[in-house]
């Protein structure tokens, strides 16, 4: 696969991406998406590995980051339902999932701090938290 670069990131976000580990794309397609394939979903999921679409908001990295988009869509191998991921993203000729994650006043966005990185390490946290707050039946 020839992984794309269709825009620059920041050099802290692409050092992250790098020491990651999995293969990732920058797009352009409406917006500007970071795609980082083959993420690895916590056991209770339908899928083993995804690819997670990030949204680059305009006025990154002083905007925070927010959600996430799943391909394939995930859904709980229990048949629980998964709160807030009923909407769908067509995005580079695929359907992606939407999960509908925001932070919170006790856990802000940090301008100077947060980037890329610290909202991948969010989203591996809201996946593993699925099964925290309503555990595998």
């Amino acid at each position: 696969m020839t992984l794309r670069r269709q825009f620059d990131l920041l050099p802290v976000d692409h050092e992250f991406l790098d020491e990651y580990g999995l293969s990732w794309e920058t797009i352009v397609d409406g917006s500007q998406w970071v795609l980082i394939h083959d993420l690895p979903t916590p056991h209770g999921y339908n899928h083993t590995r995804v690819t997670a679409a990030i949204r680059i908001e305009t006025g990154y990295p002083n905007t925070e980051l927010n959600m996430v988009y799943f391909f394939p869509a995930l859904a709980r191998i229990d048949g629980k339902p998964i709160g807030a991921t009923e909407a769908q993203q067509a995005l580079d000729g695929k359907t992606y999932q939407r999960w509908s994650r925001h932070r919170t006043g006790e856990n802000p966005w940090k301008i100077g701090r947060d980037h890329l990185g610290t909202h991948v390490i969010l989203i591996e946290d809201w996946l593993e938290r699925e099964f925290e707050k309503c555990p595998l039946a």
